[in-house]
């Protein structure tokens, strides 16, 4: 856009007096522009193959695209999507009844080949999206419109997994070499980084990695949107905070959705501008290398934080509340808890942290030989979560005081997440939502050791414990969602007793859009278009 190449030459300052008056000669909203609805973030989507990247933006983009067999409503309550139906035929098998008459963007009926076929794929070693498929052994034909889940045991939480299973085309998919995801981290191309085929409301017109992605109505989806005038979504990265705003304020943009939380009181009085909050259903908390014998980034000979003092010194250092107050301008919830509240399995009892103690802090250091500290490097991303950098930053000064020197490496997200997934790194700053709404995500994506399928499959730390191994196992068969949520609390209380893991808050997201639009606030943070209304 014009807009973001003449702005960034003035954007150092925020809402100023100078800035609106630096943006008054650009055009408003014209009565053409009605059916373009105009969004950005600070990051961009890192691919369009919907079994590649398993991240919060990526997904909301894939789910203007693509459609799952069930989806979530705007309540977050599971609904029939590609599947008008399913029935529990045994403990290990349920049988889906596809929508019919359902084409996809180039025309192919969509069918049961295609849901054992994106099943398939989803399986594969490249996906990112082992969480999600827990538990599944296969997809089976009945016949063109129906098809059998058949899972390793009993699965509750298999219709919540499946929220986040795109359906492809598969004769598209093998016409262009796509059996296969991306390889994303290991820096792959494919014809499905870049191109589409779905069944989704939107169709993908334009791509351009870090410029913007345009979709346009779908006028075949056998769906219904909130608002059949718009008939186009144009979506901006613009990292930097007063140029994503000023486009705001000046209407080159009708909604962003992570505006500077240090700007939202301000946003707040402008009445051409609405504001709706809420708690996402995401943590974020430090992780550290606890499994080689030497830090990759960092002081070398013995590993600081294979010491368990080691680790409860920083926990005791790192003012989680400074950080709600400081950097997240109370736009935060501190917390102890690697689950947020909306997450089947929360418990509040949970959420207490230790409080502060240098001194303690200082004397675990020297019982654990590191008197005079050490030196790291906290890998960071500066255009993921709310004021990533700003938290990384600030963890690097409390534990300055306890001579752990770290040396903050921030990045864009596209090259933070091939990273950290090739466990490049020897500590991290990371975000956790849970699709599923289930503990069970976070317990065997994190908790668990790495091992096959989604086992420890965002575990980069080598954090590892038999016995939360042995509760994960136990909770993926298990039915019982008491027993669910004991297991839960037990897990957790042993990730706290190892400082497995530094949780910091749960995030905050406030969405700012112009007054004219009305869209479906998410606590998974996920701006659909399709429910979004220009009025």
């Amino acid at each position: 856009m014009e807009f973001v190449s003449a702005i960034k030459k003035s954007a150092a300052t925020l809402l100023t007096t100078s800035v609106f008056a630096s943006l008054a000669g650009f055009s408003a909203i014209t009565e053409a522009d009605a059916k373009t609805f105009r969004w950005a973030s600070q990051g961009d989507v890192l691919t369009m193959d919907p079994h590649s990247q398993n991240e919060g933006l990526n997904n909301s983009m894939s789910d203007h695209i693509y459609e799952p067999l069930v989806n979530r409503g705007k309540t977050m309550a599971i609904e029939p999507c590609l599947s008008t139906s399913w029935t529990q035929v045994n403990p290990t098998t349920m049988r889906f009844k596809l929508r019919d008459k359902v084409v996809y963007h180039d025309g192919a009926s969509f069918s049961a080949d295609d849901v054992v076929f994106s099943i398939t794929r989803a399986l594969e070693k490249t996906s990112d999206f082992s969480a999600y498929m827990q538990g599944i052994k296969e997809a089976k034909k009945i016949d063109n419109l129906t098809v059998d889940i058949v899972s390793d045991g009993p699965s509750p939480t298999l219709l919540d997994q499946l929220t986040e299973i795109r359906m492809m085309n598969k004769a598209w998919a093998l016409k262009n070499n796509a059996q296969k995801p991306q390889d994303f981290k290991n820096k792959e191309e494919t014809y499905t980084a870049r191109n589409t085929n779905g069944t989704g409301p939107f169709i993908l017109k334009t791509r351009e990695p870090d410029v913007k992605t345009v979709v346009t109505a779908n006028p075949k989806w056998w769906g219904k949107r909130d608002s059949a005038s718009i008939d186009e979504v144009v979506y901006t990265p613009i990292k930097n905070n007063a140029t994503r705003v000023s486009a705001l304020l000046t209407g080159e943009i009708d909604f962003v959705l992570d505006p500077p939380v240090q700007d939202v009181p301000k946003l707040k009085e402008d009445k051409a501008i609405k504001i709706v909050e809420g708690n996402e259903n995401r943590t974020l908390f430090l992780n550290f290398d606890q499994g080689r014998d030497e830090l990759l980034y960092g002081t070398k000979g013995k590993n600081p934080f294979k010491d368990i003092r080691v680790r409860q010194a920083m926990l005791q250092t790192i003012d989680a509340n400074a950080i709600h107050i400081s950097v997240m301008r109370k736009l935060s919830l501190p917390t102890m808890s690697m689950i947020a509240p909306q997450v089947r399995g929360y418990s509040a009892d949970l959420e207490k942290r230790p409080p502060v103690d240098i001194a303690k802090a200082k004397k675990l250091m020297a019982d654990a030989g590191f008197a005079s500290g050490f030196d790291v490097t906290l890998d960071c991303p500066d255009n993921r979560y709310i004021n990533d950098q700003a938290i990384c930053v600030a963890v690097a000064g409390m534990l300055a005081k306890i001579d752990i020197r770290v040396k903050v490496n921030a990045m864009p997200r596209a090259l933070y997440f091939p990273k950290i997934q090739n466990s490049d790194t020897s500590m991290y700053l990371l975000g956790w939502g849970v699709p599923t709404f289930d503990s069970l995500y976070t317990l065997q994506s994190i908790l668990r050791t790495k091992g096959q399928g989604g086992d420890g499959t965002w575990n980069f730390s080598g954090y590892s414990n038999t016995k939360v191994d042995a509760i994960v196992d136990q909770l993926k068969t298990e039915v019982d969602f008491k027993k669910r949520a004991d297991l839960t609390k037990e897990a957790l209380l042993l990730d706290q007793a190892d400082v497995g893991h530094i949780p910091f808050h749960h995030q905050v997201i406030p969405w700012a859009m112009r007054s004219n639009i009305t869209v479906v606030h998410r606590p998974d943070n996920r701006m659909n278009a399709k429910w979004a209304v220009i009025n």
